[in-house]
């Protein structure tokens, strides 16, 4: 079975989707312009709980091809990072297709077989998207079967059973393989019945990750591991300050080092192409070049730039008053927060292979976005589209850092130039240095309390940078519509409907360096600072930290009532207590996160002077769990992530420099950090698979905070945390 990009779209078309997307964005640059600010916000609380449609092509014959062997190979558009997405993925085409999960074989799809993702793998979406998409896509595949079976039996199509892959009938059989022999036309039909919950047979059961055996024995899938035959190599110089103009490039010592093909000054680079990946190091390090700062930049610019009142301010969410202009009598409290720049620091550094021969290129890349990066790349070479072929690896880690792929344009300007594949990587300072940092951010917190201890309301000022804006992703006449990023206020809300009053302002300015997504965005520390600040508001008011976040939820509203829920399965499992026991506190926080709620207690103490999280219990709600040891596994990875973010890691800035940049200066946390005890709750309080891999970062930091300031007494208000 052969795969045609011209067979006809199913499911949710993305020029529709473009299309109500451009009306909304309409609405707000033009004819609603006096509603704008209104249209934002119910945007902006929309970004929290919804899960967008899947922007790629869902027919059969691009995703799926059966072999003659009786194999079902599923071209995915989504790639695997680690998250398990290929696991589930399959889990949902052998459901339908009534086959065992071992008769699929994943692999990503080139992006010249047609089958693009128009969004990315990125978001925690590749399930929840594809849950329906890619269900009714195997369950056409598994009619469009039927129908030629029937057809090649001469049997009526009504009297056909399946299983595993068998179509049989009045003692006639006929595999898979059989029937795909051959055939080079396919009547696609409509999408037919899905199978209800109560009939999944693979889906919510716990299948081994298929993709396994292949990292146990160290099978060369990464993209580290990519090569051609006669392949070169190359490096690139890559800038070692912020905010500075490289200039006057002396490469002559660098060409006559040994080893050395050629050097290329092409497209704002300089790259050093060798025979050996060290002797293009050593060359690179020869390049002699200029520094002009536009300004020096040290941390403290930095923190006084991400500043609440400072950059454009938008306001995000409002109900009822600002606190200081609350009519009622009562206490103002107020507090802020901070959270750090922060680095990717995944194991594979970013580079690419590429082999540019005959007007064509051909590169194998760790990449989040096959088709930004096809098209970012036949834009700079000054070819069409249909002449580059992405072929994705397995990422060594992504966390968002590899939605951005400049890495793969240098490779293929370098093979076209010395007409050889030509493999470039960066070293593990140039990550350091060239990331795309997760903004630092700014919070003050505000609330008015009555002396009976009751909230009249809350308010979440926060500032920050770029994470979504700037990025092929997001059209600049989005950037302008919406004045506030919408990856940085992730979880800036106020969830507590139930406050007579509520609201949270963003102020975002630019920074001096590149920032952009990193796993969960801006969740982490906008949930730092909202459920800090409501736990002490729980100490000030003398009341459950538990049931008072439970009194100021609603219960009419669906994605509250999940969240209800979870609060309470994580209190009850945990046995939570507000109590120091044998030297250890409970800490408890929760959020939400594109419609998928999380609670967490975590169990803290005070050890050699450091913060010692023993034990996690998380109650989280993303419906479907497709794979519930995979969900687990997430929850247990997020749970782990935040740990380091919230303790350990931090960028610094001194002359425009930042550092540190090679493991361990870059402090993150080790196995012994790592709490020996994580229990997980999963509830279903949906009909339909939600995101999984970014929301349970979400609680983490404010969980670990709460504990410590039931430990200490002292409000911890800077992520990473310090005692001192």
């Amino acid at each position: 079975m052969t795969n045609n990009q011209d067979d006809k779209k199913k499911g949710v078309k993305r020029r529709k989707f473009l299309k109500y997307s451009g009306l909304g964005l309409a609405l707000i640059m033009g004819g609603s312009w006096l509603g704008r600010n209104t249209i934002r916000r119910a945007i902006f609380k929309n970004s929290e709980t919804t899960i967008g449609p899947y922007l790629g092509d869902t027919s059969p014959l691009l995703w799926l091809q059966i072999s003659s062997e009786n194999q079902i190979f599923l071209h995915s558009a989504k790639v695997e990072m680690g998250q398990g997405t290929f696991t589930g993925l399959a889990q949902l085409v052998a459901e339908e297709l009534e086959v065992s999960i071992d008769k699929i074989k994943v692999v990503h799809a080139q992006t010249k077989s047609g089958n693009l993702d128009g969004f990315a793998t990125g978001g925690s979406m590749s399930i929840a998207t594809l849950w329906k998409p890619l269900r009714e896509t195997a369950a056409i595949m598994r009619e469009m079967m039927r129908a030629k079976a029937a057809e090649k039996l001469g049997v009526d199509v009504k009297s056909l059973s399946l299983d595993n892959g068998i179509f049989s009938s009045a003692g006639k059989a006929m595999t898979f393989g059989e029937i795909v022999d051959g055939v080079s036309d396919w009547d696609i039909p409509d999408a037919p019945a899905l199978k209800p919950p109560s009939e999944f047979k693979i889906i919510g059961k716990g299948i081994p990750r298929i993709d396994l055996h292949d990292k146990v024995i160290g099978a060369p899938i990464f993209g580290m591991d990519a090569s051609y035959p006669d392949m070169l190599y190359a490096s690139v110089v890559r800038p070692r300050l912020i905010d500075a103009v490289m200039s006057n490039f002396d490469v002559a010592e660098a060409e006559s080092m040994p080893g050395v093909i050629k050097v290329v000054q092409e497209n704002g680079f300089v790259g050093v192409v060798a025979k050996s990946r060290t002797e293009a190091n050593n060359a690179r390090k020869k390049v002699k070049f200029d520094y002009t700062p536009n300004r020096n930049w040290n941390l403290s610019d930095i923190e006084e730039t991400i500043k609440v009142g400072n950059g454009t301010k938008t306001i995000i969410q409002k109900h009822g008053d600002p606190v200081d202009d609350i009519s009622e009598e009562g206490e103002v409290i107020s507090m802020e927060f901070r959270s750090p720049i922060g680095a990717h620091a995944q194991m594979e550094p970013n580079g690419a292979v590429a082999h540019f021969k005959d007007g064509a290129v051909e590169i194998k890349v760790s990449t989040q976005v096959p088709k930004i990066t096809r098209d970012e790349v036949a834009k700079a070479l000054g070819i069409s589209k249909d002449k580059v072929n992405i072929i994705p690896t397995y990422l060594g880690g992504g966390f968002g850092r590899r939605l951005h792929t400049p890495n793969a344009i240098q490779a293929a300007i370098m093979s076209r130039a010395v007409g050889k594949p030509v493999k470039s990587f960066l070293d593990r300072k140039q990550e350091f240095q060239n990331d795309t940092f997760r903004p630092p951010s700014h919070h003050v917190m505000k609330a008015r309390i009555t002396e009976a201890g009751e909230i009249l309301g809350v308010e979440h000022n926060l500032a920050g940078g770029d994470t979504l804006f700037n990025y092929p992703l997001l059209p600049s006449i989005a950037n302008a519509a919406m004045r506030a990023d919408i990856g940085s206020i992730r979880g800036g809300s106020i969830m507590y409907d139930g406050l007579p009053n509520y609201r949270a302002t963003y102020y975002h300015s630019d920074l001096p360096f590149a920032t952009s997504f990193w796993r969960s965005l801006g969740l982490l520390a906008n949930t730092f600072a909202i459920e800090s600040f409501m736990d002490e508001l729980a100490i000030k008011t003398k009341q459950s930290p538990v049931e008072m976040r439970l009194k100021y939820l609603t219960q009419d509203d669906p994605h509250k009532i999940r969240i209800r829920n979870v609060i309470q399965a994580a209190a009850k499992k945990s046995g939570y207590s507000d109590e120091i026991v044998n030297g250890r506190a409970m800490g408890f926080a929760a959020s939400i996160d594109t419609g998928s709620p999380c609670a967490q207690v975590v169990e803290v103490s005070i050890v050699d002077d450091e913060i010692k999280v023993h034990k996690v219990t998380v109650a989280f709600d993303c419906g479907i769990a497709v794979n519930p040891d995979q969900v687990r596994a997430q929850v247990e990875g997020c749970i782990c992530m935040g740990i380091s973010a919230t303790l350990f890691e931090k960028m610094e800035l001194k002359d425009n420099k930042l550092y540190p940049t090679i493991y361990g200066a870059y402090e993150m946390a080790l196995m012994r950090n790592s709490p020996k005890e994580i229990d997980v709750v999963l509830i279903e309080g949906a009909d339909f698979a939600g995101p999984v891999g970014e929301p349970p970062l979400g609680p983490i930091g404010a969980a670990i905070g709460n504990a410590v300031r039931r430990l200490t007494g002292k409000r911890l208000t800077e992520l990473p945390m310090n005692l001192a």
